[in-house]
Parts: structure tokens; C-alpha cells; sequence
């Protein structure tokens, strides 16, 4: 039987700002190269998500006016989406998207958005945003610790709460709030993130360990891949890092 992961893509017409889009393409285009089906599949405003229709979700980032648009359906969703994580799921979310996985986001009028309450942590907009590329060390399986490269520009300043996971520890750049040296969030196979770029061609390791959870969640265990020839790919995560390095880390 061939293999396929079966993509929700949450709210694509809204959230979608600095191509985060691309990030969907590079796992379509991962999964087919090894023969892999990647059935994609968008859910909207108002759409109903099933718990056991998905392997894996991704929402993109967006403005404030994007996510006070969507924030309220999505809070709707959260019962589905908690289920789905627990059952195995994977998921990506970045900027916006992180952010609203939260308990809330308290924009600068002190309004608060609802959050979906998936991932530990809230987030409070500050009065400076925080640009620029940032390098990551990662340990996303124990013992293997990897780097990630993105660019981030945000004013929100995300707070880990009890028994949050980071997704990984800031070498240069902010992070979530330019304070504790953490970036990102992680809850099983979930991951939030402020990086942009968008993050996945720059990082084709987190793009598989993302298909190989997806594959685990329909298949029982995690499988190991095909290794494929990432020289280009490669090549864009060294200089990435290269420009993070120069911009110098923080903590």
C-alpha cells in the first residue's frame, strides 16, 4: 500500500504573509520525491475539522488584522485540534499562527484575542518589533541536536508557561521575547514558531521529522526515510546562519 499523509492547511487566505505558503511545498515536494501521497486539503471559516482526518496541520502568520479575522473560529476548533495533537498529529504553526495556538494574544490596546490553548504559552504585543535572522540549536529527538535558521519580525513578545518545551534555544537573534533566550513551542509532535522565511527550504530536516511524524500517526511507528541529495538546500541553511551569526547572539 503506498504511503500518503493526509494536510490540513488552516485558514491559507488569511495567513500567509512572508510566503509562508512555500512551506506547504516543500513537504508536497519531500513526500513525492520518496513516493510519498500528500493529499492537501485547506479548512476555512466556519469549516469543521475532524480529529482523525488529518496527519498533519499548518497555519501560516499574519498581521493583527488577519488574526483578529480568524482567531474567533479558530478558538472553535480548539477541543478538535487538542484531540487531534493527543492522537498523534503533527503540526507547524509560525508567527501569527504560533501565537494564536497560545492561551491568548493581548494586542497593544490591551484587546485579547482568544487562543486555542494547544500550546503553553501567551503572548502580549510590545512596542518594538524584533527583525532580523535568527539561528537555533534544537533537540527535537534526545540526542540529536540540530540547527535552525529562519528570519523574524514580530512585536509580540511570547511567554512559556509551566511545563512548556521550547522548540529550541536561541543562539542569535530574539526569540520569543528577547528575554529568556528560548524560541518556539513544542507539545508532542506540535511546533510554533516565529520563523519566517519561509522556514521549511532553509531546514529540510524539520520538514522530514514533520513527514515522519505525519507517517506515524496513520502508520503506529516513525519510519525512517529515504535520504535525499540536500546540497542546495544545505547550502541556504549555511548562509542563513551565517548572516544570524553576524547579527550576533543575545544570550
Amino acid at each position: 500500500m503506498k504511503r500518503k499523509i493526509v494536510v490540513g492547511h488552516l485558514y491559507p487566505d488569511y495567513l500567509n504573509i512572508y510566503a509562508d505558503r512555500g512551506n506547504m511545498a516543500v513537504l508536497e515536494r519531500r513526500a513525492s520525491w520518496r513516493g510519498i501521497g500528500f493529499d492537501y486539503r485547506t479548512i476555512g471559516l466556519g469549516e469543521q475539522v475532524d480529529a482523525q482526518e488529518h496527519d498533519l496541520y499548518y497555519i501560516g502568520g499574519g498581521q493583527d488584522r488577519e488574526q483578529a479575522l480568524i482567531a474567533p473560529d479558530l478558538a472553535t476548533k480548539g477541543d478538535t485540534l487538542r484531540e487531534a495533537v493527543a492522537g498523534g498529529a503533527a503540526f507547524l504553526a509560525v508567527c501569527g499562527g504560533y501565537q494564536l495556538l497560545g492561551r491568548f494574544y493581548r494586542d497593544r490596546s490591551g484587546a485579547e484575542l482568544p487562543g486555542v490553548g494547544l500550546l503553553p504559552h501567551h503572548t502580549i504585543a510590545g512596542e518594538r518589533r524584533m527583525i532580523g535572522d535568527v539561528l537555533l540549536d534544537c533537540e527535537l529527538e534526545p540526542g540529536e541536536r540540530r540547527t535552525l535558521a529562519g528570519f523574524e519580525n514580530h512585536a509580540g513578545r511570547t511567554y512559556l508557561e509551566d511545563g512548556a518545551q521550547p522548540l529550541g534555544r536561541v543562539v542569535a537573534g530574539f526569540g520569543n521575547n528577547g528575554e529568556d533566550g528560548f524560541e518556539g513551542s513544542r507539545l508532542d509532535g506540535a511546533l510554533g514558531t516565529y520563523l519566517h522565511g519561509p522556514l521549511l527550504p532553509r531546514n529540510p530536516w524539520l520538514a522530514d521529522w514533520l513527514i515522519r511524524r505525519a507517517l506515524a500517526r496513520r502508520g503506529g511507528e516513525t519510519p525512517d526515510l529515504e535520504v535525499l541529495p540536500d546540497d542546495f538546500e544545505s547550502s541556504a541553511q549555511s548562509v542563513s546562519a551565517e548572516r544570524a551569526r553576524a547579527r550576533g547572539g543575545r544570550f
